[in-house]
């Protein structure tokens, strides 16, 4: 036993090198703490921290200068894996995306539990090659003309014929255990869903440093269950759904699609612009499901590396964010979603460009005026936009 430190590093640089190849992550180092002391101090960029080959932590130095710290945690001790495994089908949505469609599913088969399907769900690309990365890759090539990626995902849930439907993006590189991780999590009958950690796969330019600082996919690296009693005990406040993941590693159980619908279809890039995900986990506690975060499966994201694309995607989370609220109460009739929208957000907002003319600037409100107008712009969206 004396060699398991070693034998841990060594899988974890091994694991890491497959997926990332001889360049690495530029901007982000990774540190197994079964081997190596815990830095004292930010790098320039990142450090996650690991130990038994899982996160458990990480530091970062964000765009406005300053070191945060994640608080390290105890690496969670191994999943129990239940006699038989549930069957995943693997959905991806894309769009003239090949190259990184391509990068994507070169991390599937190193999953330490294959998936029994991967669908590619083609959402409009305009040429041939999409189709082609998918068939090369032995997935399943499915055609989605309507533009969205809500209705492309709905469009894999109803190809998909596994136990449960995972979902990710074609900007992301999985893990080998992303998949096990997800499945097992399931582990009673009330989860409905399950998310996982995302991380960045790259802090190479300032705009990827910026979105990690202010905007981070990654909710931690402690398990975290989201109960339906919890929902339905506070609905007279809005219910952070957004907190419980992020759309690029989220599965689900198949049945639920019959119980609670399929994803609405007004959300989401292609349409109103996000938060078809938090949605849908909102829908999901409402309709007595839990939903858990599970930060032993890991994915890793490539941000937007521009700023002008920052800043485009920022203004449609927003537009999103706000659409997603009217959505919400229109399905659950939870009246504080309404308050939220028109009450509480625009106060907050308020508050925010108050300061910001008395010149108290802050780094996080770079980019506030897209922040507002993405706001303003779902809630003319949904007010536009009949439910389908």
């Amino acid at each position: 036993m004396s060699d398991m430190p070693s034998r841990r590093a060594n899988l974890l640089s091994a694991e890491l090198y497959k997926l990332f190849g001889p360049d690495g992550c530029a901007g982000i180092r990774h540190v197994d703490l079964d081997t190596q002391v815990s830095p004292e101090d930010c790098d320039s960029g990142m450090i996650v921290l690991w130990r038994g080959g899982l996160p458990v932590g990480h530091l970062l130095r964000g765009s406005d200068g300053e070191c945060r710290t994640m608080p390290i945690t105890a690496a969670a001790g191994p999943t129990l894996t239940p006699p038989v495994l549930p069957s995943a089908s693997v959905v991806i949505c894309t769009r003239d995306r090949p190259k990184e469609l391509r990068r994507c599913l070169s991390s599937l088969p190193q999953q330490s539990v294959p998936p029994a399907e991967i669908i590619v769900v083609d959402n409009a690309s305009t040429g041939s090659e999409t189709r082609e990365v998918a068939l090369a890759a032995g997935a399943i090539y499915v055609r989605e003309d309507r533009p969205g990626l809500d209705i492309a995902r709905n469009r894999g849930a109803h190809r998909a014929s596994a136990e449960i439907v995972a979902y990710t993006d074609d900007d992301v590189l999985l893990h080998p255990q992303w998949l096990e991780q997800l499945i097992t999590a399931f582990d009673r009958p009330s989860t409905g869903a399950v998310t996982g950690l995302v991380l960045p796969a790259e802090l190479a330019t300032e705009a990827q440093r910026y979105f990690e600082t202010f905007w981070s996919f990654g909710q931690g690296y402690r398990p975290q269950l989201f109960r339906a009693a919890d929902f339905a005990s506070s609905r007279h406040e809005v219910f952070p759904a957004w907190k419980i993941g992020a759309g690029a590693s989220m599965a689900f159980r198949r049945d639920v699609f019959d119980r609670a619908g399929l994803f609405d279809e007004r959300l989401d890039v292609g349409q109103a612009g996000c938060s078809g995900d938090s949605e849908y986990w909102y829908r999901l506690l409402a309709n007595g499901y839990d939903c858990r975060y599970q930060p032993t499966s890991v994915a890793f994201h490539f941000h937007r590396r521009t700023m002008e694309g920052l800043a485009k995607q920022i203004y449609f989370y927003m537009r999103g964010h706000s659409a997603a609220l009217l959505v919400q109460h229109e399905r659950t009739g939870v009246k504080a979603n309404l308050k939220q929208a028109f009450k509480w957000k625009p106060l907050w907002y308020l508050g925010r460009v108050r300061r910001r003319l008395l010149g108290c600037r802050s780094a996080e409100d770079r980019f506030i005026w897209h922040e507002i107008a993405g706001y303003a712009s779902g809630i003319l969206f949904y007010l536009r936009t009949k439910r389908v």
